[in-house]
């Protein structure tokens, strides 16, 4: 018995049809940009922990710095890239219906025709591969990134650490001078002191004020600049500690790890993983030179209602273009990703060892002054005591005091530029910074 079809279940389906057809599409969601900046206003964000050591600062910045979360987005950009190179492209189908008008025929003629691009398959491999590449080197770039902000953190950390050493001796220098200023002036005004006996203490003083300044000034820009690393507003204050907590640095160590670098650093990884993808451009170039190639079967009826049905395909006669210039443009570039390796390579090496000289240097004279440090205190103390017996004068008593807080502020200074040249070094190192040892395998199978 044949029971009768469901009233409406032919008009229902087509729209069954298109609903599951939209349900698997895409759609569009809005992303409002951001009304105003999104600055903490104070530390207390960044973690209960008081004060902050440098590990801490450079943890937080990789964390919350605003454009290191900007930059990380070219990962999903890079995926959906991935995507997108990976997929096949859609067959298409093609047809036509045409009404019977006028003549000996039957009935209305039409034709289906299925067909697919074959030559995206010759090259589906190579572009994979290629996709794959670029994927990752996009994910070492950010990588890079992450050390160049970790190091950033480093060194404006480190430098407002040592600086602030400093301050204790220019205010104390400054306080000295201030007193004995005071009093000069004051027996110049009285008669009982000339203007050459009170010059050297007044320009002393003015030296020293002009100095404690300076360093305000350097300080607060560098306060801002880690604000700023942090997504902090200007006026927050960072507390941190008074010694800089850094890497273990060995530079026999550093010197022997040069040979690695391309495998750790990620921007030699980075180019590398470019010019893998560059090698995979120049073999789809080449297999690009496969003729344009269209197959798929076909169906048509005639008037008379004569059915055929067979293979149908186009090709394309490589004639005036074989993708020479594809060819030429990917072998070209490979050539400049090479040499920029190449240059990069020898530039990475050449800092690490030029930085590595300096230090060495640095240490040497930081040694001298670290030696000259005590005669310059006792001859300080001596002069304090002369000078208050009245057994020297006022010119030799101000040059001593000052060559004392010169010599503690020289050291400081060498030290200061000791640290800034370590940090450099161990930036480009990776010491204490996020790994590549994920990133390396494909290059290393490679």
């Amino acid at each position: 018995m044949i029971r009768p079809a469901r009233p409406g279940f032919g008009r229902t389906l087509p729209w069954l049809f298109v609903t599951a057809l939209l349900a698997g599409c895409a759609h569009y969601v809005p992303l409002p940009l951001p009304s105003s900046a999104r600055l903490a206003p104070s530390w207390s964000r960044l973690t209960s922990t008081v004060p902050l050591t440098v590990s801490a600062i450079v943890q937080r910045a990789l964390a919350d710095n605003p454009d290191l979360q900007a930059i990380r987005a070219r990962h999903g950009v890079a995926q959906a890239q991935l995507l997108q190179a990976v997929l096949l492209p859609n067959p298409s189908i093609g047809g036509a219906f045409l009404p019977l008008l006028s003549g000996v025929g039957v009935g209305p003629a039409w034709n289906v025709a299925l067909s697919a691009d074959v030559k995206a398959l010759v090259t589906y491999r190579s572009r994979r591969r290629g996709a794959r590449s670029t994927a990752r080197q996009v994910d070492a770039e950010i990588l890079w990134q992450e050390w160049q902000v970790a190091g950033q953190a480093r060194q404006l950390t480190v430098e407002l650490i040592v600086s602030e050493r400093t301050r204790p001796m220019l205010r104390a220098a400054f306080d000295l001078l201030q007193r004995r200023n005071v009093v000069l002036q004051a027996a110049l005004a009285a008669g009982n002191a000339t203007l050459v006996t009170a010059a050297p203490t007044l320009v002393a003083v003015q030296n020293a004020r002009a100095a404690l300044y300076a360093l305000d000034q350097r300080q607060l820009t560098l306060r801002h600049q880690l604000n700023a690393l942090l997504a902090l507003a200007p006026e927050a204050v960072v507390p941190l500690t008074t010694t800089p907590d850094l890497p273990p640095f060995d530079p026999a160590t550093i010197r022997a790890s040069l040979a690695t670098l391309p495998t750790r650093r990620p921007d030699l990884l980075a180019l590398r993983l470019g010019y893998a993808a560059a090698d995979e451009g120049v073999r789809t170039a080449i297999l690009s030179q496969f003729p344009d190639l269209i197959l798929g079967p076909t169906v048509t009826s005639d008037s008379s209602r004569v059915s055929n049905s067979g293979p149908q395909a186009t090709i394309g006669l490589p004639i005036f273009n074989r993708n020479q210039g594809g060819v030429a443009i990917a072998r070209a570039t490979r050539i400049e990703l090479n040499a920029q390796y190449a240059a990069r390579l020898e530039t990475a090496t050449g800092e690490v060892g030029a930085l590595l000289a300096e230090m060495a240097q640095l240490t040497a004279q930081l040694d001298v002054v670290r030696r000259d440090l005590p005669a310059a205190r006792l001859a300080a103390m001596r002069a304090a005591a002369a000078f208050g017996e009245s057994a020297i004068d006022e010119r030799s008593f101000i040059d001593l005091v000052v060559n004392r807080f010169t010599k503690e502020q020289e050291i400081v200074t060498l030290e200061q530029a000791l640290l800034t040249r370590q940090v450099a070094v161990q930036t480009l190192a990776g010491d204490g910074l996020p790994p590549v040892e994920t990133l390396a395998a494909p290059v290393a199978e490679r």
